[in-house]
């Protein structure tokens, strides 16, 4: 859910927990956090493992929040731990300013975000017990951390000085991708869908090409991660992301003051109005 805003986790992720515990592959680090000896006895304990529990079986949890097939820990991996997306200290970088809304967003707010725009649903109310143990869970993971400044855009410029190529990608899919997540990105069993009916939105965070690159190269594949280089994790990035998937309507009111980000392929409003080149991309 936050942060990124999809789900690419080949082969583990979506498998059942029991499978997934007895074979976990290699992967990158996990970010430390507070260890799970630390959640306390009582009703805080269990908010915060309901919380967590909530964010792994997502769609099976909240069926009438959740219009895709993907669950929050499909990119937010070991439980939100994960270097990439990870939720270790999230907590206490809310109130936050998103240039996304232009508005100063609570956590609550950034939660609903994904479940419009990655889970492609509905949100939570937000005084709801549902997003009580969602919150309470983010706010164990961050004890005891020391507060970062939020990750800027700069974490992504890498990715400007490479130019995709999908035929390429279609390729590296292909041999890499979807022994996982099917030969037509629908999904199987053990990984989620990444486009189609049943995926991400095109408001979704991971539509936009540099972010999904900089998931798959450091997170995929599921059982080889960091194998791929930046040009293949980029061209399978734009390959994924010029595939149909389902359509945001509020996106037109995205960067109200004519900030996005490059890589984004829809048009806004304030683009419009400013006469910004939107860039090329999907069609909706």
């Amino acid at each position: 859910m936050l942060i990124a805003a999809a789900g690419l986790a080949c082969a583990r992720p979506d498998a059942p927990a029991a499978t997934r515990d007895s074979h976990t592959p290699p992967g990158p680090p996990s970010l430390r956090g507070p260890s799970d000896s630390l959640i306390p006895e009582g009703p805080l304990g269990a908010a915060i493992g309901r919380g967590r529990a909530l964010l792994a079986a997502t769609r099976e949890s909240l069926p009438d929040h959740v219009g895709n097939g993907l669950r929050c820990v499909s990119c937010h991996l070991d439980a939100g731990r994960r270097q990439t997306g990870s939720w270790v200290g999230v907590y206490a970088r809310y109130p936050q300013y998103r240039a996304r809304s232009a508005t100063v967003e609570t956590i609550q707010d950034r939660v609903n975000d994904c479940f419009r725009r990655s889970m492609n649903g509905a949100p939570l109310a937000t005084d709801s017990p549902d997003m009580r143990d969602i919150v309470a869970y983010l706010w164990f993971l961050s004890r005891d951390v020391p507060i970062a400044a939020p990750q800027g855009a700069n974490r992504l410029q890498k990715w400007a000085a490479l130019k995709s190529d999908t035929v390429a990608g279609a390729a590296v899919f292909a041999t890499a991708c979807a022994k996982c997540h099917g030969p037509d990105g629908q999904g199987t069993q053990i990984a989620p869908p990444v486009w189609g009916p049943k995926s991400f939105n095109v408001g979704a965070g991971m539509a936009r090409v540099r972010t999904a690159a900089a998931f798959i190269r450091d997170n995929m594949p599921f059982d080889q991660p960091g194998t791929l280089s930046d040009q293949q994790a980029f061209d399978v990035a734009a390959y994924m992301d010029s595939r149909q998937r389902p359509d945001f309507p509020d996106k037109i009111n995205d960067w109200p003051n004519g900030d996005a980000p490059p890589d984004v392929a829809y048009p806004t409003r304030a683009a419009q109005r400013n006469g910004t080149r939107v860039p090329r991309g999907r069609s909706p």
